[in-house]
């Protein structure tokens, strides 16, 4: 058997408390030092991710997550655990770019062990864990374990919206024991919605 060993050191990467305050709901909220961790091994090893359970000042433990640009899909399967799927496609202005703050479409889909999700391109997508043990999943995305420029690539990840928004257009919160969608008023219109009868906590102010 012949194994090709280079990439090894590249493989495990944890997302800390430090890099996801970015995205949270409460930047200072206290969490886990790391959230999620990641086995990365491409397309025909497949990656690993697996998520602590817990809130953070209500917020349940997430992805960093981010959006599909160019030639660019991945399916995930649930291997363990209880979660909810955040999908959601930008906008675009009269010449194609894309509107970060305005959503065309946002689905909330929760998701169980067995179950899969494609995640096609154009979209951008992060999972939370609902429950009360660690969340696994199985995902084909593909890994430039060169640190080549993402954007001269076919297609890639592009986390910096999320960054810039701090997350989502909705945060997945705990509500009586239970997940809610909470909006994130950094966004400025979300058009079309798919809650899948997760309730909405709606804003007391409005």
């Amino acid at each position: 058997m012949n194994i090709d060993f280079t990439y090894v050191g590249k493989h495990y990467a944890p997302r800390t408390h430090d890099k996801m305050k970015e995205v949270l709901m409460d930047p200072n909220g206290q969490g886990p030092v790391n959230h999620y961790y990641m086995i990365r091994g491409g397309i025909n090893q497949k990656n690993i991710t697996v998520w602590e359970p817990g809130t953070i000042s209500g917020e349940y433990i997430k992805t960093y997550g981010h959006y599909h640009v160019g030639d660019l899909s991945e399916t995930y399967t649930i291997l363990f655990g209880n979660g909810i799927g955040i999908i959601q496609k930008r906008a675009v202005d009269n010449k194609g770019n894309p509107i970060d703050d305005v959503i065309e479409e946002f689905k909330a889909v929760p998701v169980k062990t067995g179950d899969t999700v494609f995640m096609e391109s154009g979209y951008g997508h992060a999972f939370a864990n609902i429950g009360s043990t660690y969340m696994v999943t199985a995902d084909d995305t593909p890994v430039n374990f060169d640190e080549k420029n993402a954007v001269s690539m076919p297609g890639h990840a592009d986390y910096l919206p999320m960054q810039k928004l701090q997350g989502f257009a909705y945060y997945v919160v705990e509500q009586n024991g239970k997940p809610a969608l909470k909006k994130n008023p950094k966004y400025k219109e979300v058009r079309k919605t798919e809650f899948h009868g997760i309730p909405v906590i709606e804003d007391s102010a409005s």
